[in-house]
């Protein structure tokens, strides 16, 4: 198993692409992300190489809170604002896995259901099936989208 992450050499090599390419908005994007990596490899007890499943849960995290910045800037009638968080999760995006549809979310989570025979227990079987659902949908869809469906199926 390698060390190092291919994924994170990739957001590297492409960050300085950018720069030489004046892509204002990639790189500073990239650069974030890179601080966001940097940030995470020495947050534990002891510092540690990435995984690149590890740079894909950053990167998703890091393209949450731009989505979230962006239908907060919606709100809060600042639209130029809204548009640059959601041109930085585009770019975000680029390096993520396909994220699942809503109908592939829904037959990931019936399956689970039935897998673990949670039909009929309602809700304090949640934790079952999000804990067959998550890796299944890890990195490819908005948790709070996939518990929300959960609940839909489940209630």
């Amino acid at each position: 198993m390698a060390l190092m992450s291919s994924l994170k050499d990739r957001l590297r090599a492409d960050l300085t692409t950018a720069i030489k390419g004046r892509d204002e908005v990639r790189s500073s994007t990239l650069r974030m992300v890179l601080t966001a990596l940097t940030n995470a490899e020495v947050a534990g007890k002891e510092a540690r190489e990435l995984s690149d499943d590890d740079v894909v849960s950053v990167l998703s995290s890091e393209a949450k809170k731009r989505r979230e910045a962006a239908v907060a800037f919606d709100d809060g009638n600042r639209p130029e604002m809204a548009a640059k968080e959601r041109a930085e999760a585009a770019v975000l995006a680029d390096y993520l896995p396909q994220q699942l549809s809503v109908e592939e979310i829904s037959a990931i989570v019936t399956a689970a259901v039935e897998q673990v025979g949670a039909a009929g227990e309602g809700m304090k079987a949640m934790g079952k099936v999000m804990g067959v659902v998550q890796p299944q949908v890890k990195g490819r869809a908005d948790g709070s989208a996939v518990a929300a469906e959960v609940r839909r199926q489940l209630g």
